[in-house]
């Protein structure tokens, strides 16, 4: 919301739809249509009507697309005058991921800017925000005491990162599963135990997924898994535990609290899905605060300037921001928290530009 109304400060017409059914909050939409901005989104929200949210939201006719998720700039590719005069910013990592796969497949068709990508995102919102919103929404619909508790985390990435090391800190004994050598060797070195899902399922109490992958957690898993496991999944969209099989195999179905509901398998045990298998950080919880938010979004603030500065001479494809922008953004933050920097001095600056002094 803050967000928008800068954009609007700056003289954009802001139309605005959800990234997520869960995500939203009705009292945030009624603000921002006093505002004058047309919001189409409510909380709750079935697919149906998510999707013709997206579909008013596209028919303002926008000169820039800025997503999390890519849903509107995917539901745009598919509109007869999707010509190469748009402009995008993607937000989140599973955004990135579906924009680089269109570019690689040639079908993206105007320039993309991967805010998630620069480090004053990636290292912060995604590492600190999201490893402490999980933690938030999993515990506002649990209340389980997770010292003590074995937790799985399915992703070594920032968002896994930042999960792993908060349920560490709260006195959780923490497992990591990957698929990339290099991710799950910096697991190990941070002294996590790594294993593969199908391990790690009948050891569990806690597990969460933020892989950004589909079909992490699937039944074969579940039918491992001990008596009142909990599952929940921090990822943007609810691919990433299989909840269709989870309802197929269950012979019952009960809603226990908010956002947690309890399926009871054949053999007897009980599993907790969390949040519907969606982001439950923001589903259960209220998202990342605006403390580490704030530099996400002025990346995207400075990279929509940026965009219509060079947007038209870029062709097609999906870009960085550009350095100068996450640097002012660190500096910005900085100044904001009453942080100075050292920096160097004359003679730091010709040894650093030099090559003739070495050994002494």
């Amino acid at each position: 919301a803050v967000l928008m109304r800068a954009l609007q400060a700056g003289g954009a017409q802001i139309a605005l739809c959800a990234s997520n059914p869960l995500s939203t909050r009705d009292d945030i939409c009624a603000a921002l249509v006093v505002d004058g901005m047309e919001v189409f989104a409510f909380h709750g929200e079935d697919l149906p009507t998510y999707n013709r949210h997206i579909e008013q939201t596209l028919a303002a006719d926008p000169h820039l697309v800025m997503d999390d998720g890519a849903d509107l700039i995917v539901a745009l590719h598919t509109r007869p005058n999707r010509g190469s005069t748009y402009l995008g910013i993607e937000e989140t990592t599973t955004g990135v991921t579906r924009v680089r796969a269109m570019a690689a497949n040639g079908d993206l068709a105007f320039p993309v800017i991967a805010v998630n990508d620069t480090p004053t995102k990636h290292l912060f919102d995604n590492r600190y925000g999201t490893g402490q919103n999980t933690i938030d929404g999993i515990l506002r619909a649990t209340n389980m005491l997770l010292a003590g508790a074995t937790a799985v985390v399915a992703g070594y990435g920032w968002c896994g990162r930042g999960i792993a090391m908060r349920l560490r800190g709260m006195g959780a004994n923490v497992i990591v599963s990957e698929i990339n050598a290099t991710k799950a060797l910096e697991a190990v070195m941070e002294g996590y135990r790594v294993m593969p899902l199908a391990a790690a399922a009948p050891l569990g109490d806690l597990f969460v997924t933020a892989t950004g992958m589909a079909g992490v957690i699937r039944t074969e898993h579940m039918q491992a898994m001990k008596d009142g496991a909990i599952l929940a999944n921090s990822g943007h969209f609810d691919v990433e535990v299989d909840v269709a099989g989870l309802q197929a195999l269950a012979v019952a179905a009960i809603p226990t609290r908010d956002n947690m509901v309890e399926y009871r398998l054949p053999n007897g045990n009980a599993l907790y899905l969390l949040a519907e298998g969606r982001l439950v950080g923001q589903a259960a919880a209220e998202a990342s605060p605006a403390a580490v938010m704030d530099m996400s979004f002025a990346d995207q603030a400075l990279s929509t300037a940026y965009l219509f500065e060079v947007g038209q001479q870029l062709p097609a494809g999906v870009y960085d921001v550009p350095p100068q922008i996450d640097e002012r953004v660190a500096q910005l933050k900085l100044a904001a928290l009453g942080v100075q920097l050292d920096a160097l001095d004359g003679a730091q600056i010709r040894y650093a530009q030099g090559w003739q002094l070495g050994t002494a």
